[in-house]
């Protein structure tokens, strides 16, 4: 199968993901604010790795919410996503979003630490 076709399935239960998990009663998920960052599904589409970030919350608990919720999700999957086979998912915790968040910060105490560079040095 060609890459781009994986490509496109990635892209839409990505956001076919992002509609259900808003629809989950589960308090472990429903509580928290979890996005999917990404989603990779293998060539022969019997597996899915689902990435996932969140703002609060304990993200081992909310992994258990989300495979406690798999079959629901799995269910609304198949029926958006036109899929011979609706791929068994994988949650896994995505930390980048934290990561870029702390690089920032670091950055910005930089930048107040240093002090201005004068453009032209003063000679007398």
């Amino acid at each position: 199968m060609p890459s781009y076709r994986r490509g496109r399935i990635n892209d839409e239960m990505k956001k076919e993901l992002a509609v259900i998990l808003r629809d989950i009663k589960d308090p472990r998920v429903a509580d928290n604010f979890v996005s999917v960052t990404s989603v990779d599904v293998t060539p022969d589409l019997k597996f899915a790795k689902v990435c996932f970030s969140a703002i609060t919350g304990d993200r081992k608990e909310i992994k258990k919410g989300l495979v406690s919720a798999q079959g629901y999700i799995r269910k609304r999957l198949a029926e958006t996503l036109n899929l011979r086979m609706t791929p068994e998912l994988t949650f896994e915790s995505d930390d980048s979003i934290e990561y870029g968040a702390h690089i920032n910060s670091l950055l910005k105490k930089i930048e107040r630490e240093t002090p201005p560079a004068s453009e032209e040095p003063e000679n007398e």
